[in-house]
């Protein structure tokens, strides 16, 4: 394990997280912002600064997953884009998406299929982003 981390290019996943968490905040608000809203059952309230934690939170998570995206790139050898992409919608799918849509069906998410749906399609793309950046720049 050591070794892989060792292996790893720390600037292509600082470049990684930092392109996901742009995408985030692109996708959340000039892309989705106003089904987003619905989505939380917030249409009505006026646009507020976010809070430091909106913008800083979701960085750090993202580091997260691009460290463990990483790690296991390189432990699954996966050494071609062909390999990266299936990789990407794997784990944007299979692990992002579903654990987001999962996390939305409760009663605090007025409309949790169409938060699903923006949310979870994001994650698909970040995921696959980040597979092809950390594979590129391996």
């Amino acid at each position: 394990m050591f070794n892989v981390i060792q292996e790893i290019n720390w600037i292509a996943v600082l470049l990684a997280a930092l392109a996901s968490s742009l995408l985030g905040g692109v996708w959340f608000t000039l892309i989705f912002g106003k089904s987003y809203a619905i989505a939380l059952g917030k249409e009505s309230t006026p646009n507020e600064k976010p809070a430091p934690i909106f913008i800083v939170g979701p960085f750090a998570c993202g580091l997260v997953t691009t460290v463990a995206m990483a790690i296991l790139i390189y432990a699954f050898g996966i050494e071609s884009i062909v390999n990266a992409i299936i990789f990407g919608c794997i784990v944007g799918i299979g692990l992002l998406a579903s654990t987001t849509v999962n996390t939305a069906i409760n009663p605090n998410i007025p409309r949790p299929l169409l938060y699903g749906l923006i949310s979870g399609s994001y994650f698909l793309l970040s995921g696959l982003i980040i597979s092809v950046i950390l594979l590129v720049m391996k």
